[in-house]
């Protein structure tokens, strides 16, 4: 029995050894996996960074932009709120004139001319009044 203890001693041996082999080359290949993995999510890591750079100027112009347009429809408001109360000032200036061109007219309802020396009075009298 001692050489078949001897043998099953030595195919244990072999047995241990090509398991110690086969253990050695998985463990090595999932360091390799894993390690690529990450190296891989390093770069993904690296590509997003950069877009996000990117994206934060193209953000940024468009806030620039965005604040320039602001002032612009600012401006554009207080233009035209100040036409309009130039264009209530001008109405009302109208419409005082038209007042006094209708009382001008009203003082000269009965009047008739059929000379120039005879219609001046009367246009002097109507200059004076929408004077």
């Amino acid at each position: 029995m001692s050489a078949v203890t001897a043998l099953a001693g030595a195919a244990v041996s072999g047995i241990w050894k090509l398991a110690t082999v086969v253990l050695a080359a998985v463990l090595l290949v999932a360091t390799g996996a894993a390690g690529t993995g990450w190296w891989v999510a390093a770069g993904d890591r690296d590509v997003a960074r950069a877009a996000l750079v990117v994206e934060r100027g193209a953000s940024a112009a468009l806030r620039a932009s965005i604040a320039e347009q602001n002032l612009a429809i600012d401006g554009m408001a207080k233009a035209t709120l100040l036409a309009m109360q130039r264009g209530e000032a001008a109405q009302a200036a109208a419409a005082a004139a038209g007042r006094k061109y209708s009382a001008a007219q009203a003082q000269l309802a009965g009047v008739r001319a059929t000379t120039c020396a005879e219609a001046m009075p009367a246009v002097r009298q109507m200059l004076e009044g929408v004077r």
